[in-house]
């Protein structure tokens, strides 16, 4: 007798939806396609070299151990550095650090740990896709925020507080989608009613350190402050932060900063989901990042994703309509495009893949609807003369849904 499975699936499958991202980036594979889509970094400027010598040095060096089980909190030194790295201003123990594969893994883990069915969580509206992929099989219910060009606004914050939050996830710095980064004064903000309300913070920090123009503000988690504890961080931020951005997503590292009581639980979630993150890659990226290699490393990230931003601005000021609206980010890998009344993004997605260029309609990352005119753009991955070419591209599909 042939198995029914839809009957026997969870009921939080239903909530699952697959990435339009990723659906995106099979569309893309096709030759002459152009792709604003994805969230990708510049595949020319990944460390190939100095990843071939830190994966020889640690088989070398300590290849049994590398390909052996490790500890679910993960690699020692790594942690290591992660601690002293991340917020000098703060007391962080490597015992703070959980190591995990990706920081999608890390915003699951969070979701599995926090979120019962009907829990409220605080976020901006638009907001990270990842992030509600990985909070909706957990049934959460969202309070959407609005945000404007200098982040979420905050003014509008006290009422969503006052809905009993379980958690505000944010992503302050180069959001994705919008690019924008929260205030200094906004953060503040922020901060201060969190911790009236007594609703921790998820800080999702995975461009951060692409930063290519002004100057840099402080994280929410420095903010924040910290409780000291025998040395280990006892703050109400929870920070997260990744290696996908500045050594390669291929490695799928990232960590959560947490106190101690909140790692715990963390551990034995990751224990059930896959035991630890891989000895080997861990070890390959301590190796990369110990002597300093990542900030040597850092300034070809940011100088070539300064120009790619640079192009992508000018392309678009020559052939957007004037009705067309943008954000002009100060680093990480997108910006937001606001199109004229009327314009669908989803609906202006078929015409765009017909003339080979691909991108992001911004009503998915709405958690409770709206966005429809909307649309997002990533500028790392595409050459600049596939940038000045696939912006003309979509401004002449523009151009003629208007005429329509």
């Amino acid at each position: 007798m042939p198995i029914s499975w839809t009957h026997r699936y969870a009921q939080r499958t239903q909530r699952m939806t697959s990435s339009a991202i990723r659906e995106l980036l099979k569309v893309t594979e096709q030759p002459d396609m152009i792709s604003f889509a994805g969230g990708l970094p510049a595949p020319e400027i990944f460390p190939v070299e100095e990843m071939a010598v830190a994966a020889d040095r640690v088989l070398r060096d300590f290849g049994p151990q590398a390909l052996q089980y490790s500890t679910t909190e993960g690699y020692r030194p790594l942690r290591e550095w992660v601690a002293q790295h991340t917020a000098p201003s703060l007391t962080i123990s490597p015992d703070n650090i959980l190591i995990t594969s990706g920081s999608q893994q890390a915003l699951d883990l969070l979701g599995k740990i926090f979120i019962n069915p009907g829990d409220r969580l605080v976020v901006e509206a638009p907001t990270y896709m990842g992030a509600l992929q990985a909070f909706n099989p957990y049934e959460a219910e969202y309070v959407a925020v609005p945000s404007d060009e200098q982040g979420m606004i905050t003014a509008a914050l006290e009422p969503a507080l006052q809905a009993s939050p379980k958690l505000i996830y944010t992503m302050p710095t180069f959001q994705n989608p919008t690019g924008v980064t929260l205030t200094l004064e906004r953060r503040q903000q922020l901060v201060e009613l969190a911790q009236r309300y007594g609703v921790p913070i998820i800080e999702d920090d995975a461009y951060g350190e692409l930063r290519f123009e002004g100057e840099p503000i402080p994280k929410i988690l420095e903010i924040g402050g910290s409780g000291s504890s025998g040395g280990d961080y006892d703050g109400s931020v929870i920070y997260l932060s990744t290696f996908s951005k500045t050594l390669a997503p291929g490695l799928r590292l990232a960590w959560i900063v947490a106190p101690l009581e909140v790692i715990r639980k963390l551990v034995q979630a990751k224990q059930g989901a896959d035991l630890h993150s891989a000895t080997f890659n861990q070890m390959i990226a301590y190796e990369a990042v110990r002597d300093g290699f990542l900030q040597q490393h850092l300034p070809v990230i940011r100088r070539v994703y300064r120009e790619r931003r640079e192009v992508m601005l000018a392309a678009l000021a020559e052939h957007f309509p004037p009705e067309t609206h943008w954000t002009r980010p100060d680093g990480g890998l997108f910006l937001w495009v606001t199109l004229p009344p009327g314009i669908s993004g989803v609906a202006l997605l078929p015409a765009a893949l017909a003339a080979n260029v691909a991108f992001v309609p911004g009503a998915s990352m709405f958690p409770n609807g709206g966005g429809e005119n909307t649309l997002r753009l990533n500028f790392s991955n595409a050459t600049p003369a596939q940038i000045r070419e696939g912006i003309a591209r979509l401004g002449r599909v523009l151009a003629e849904q208007l005429g329509r």
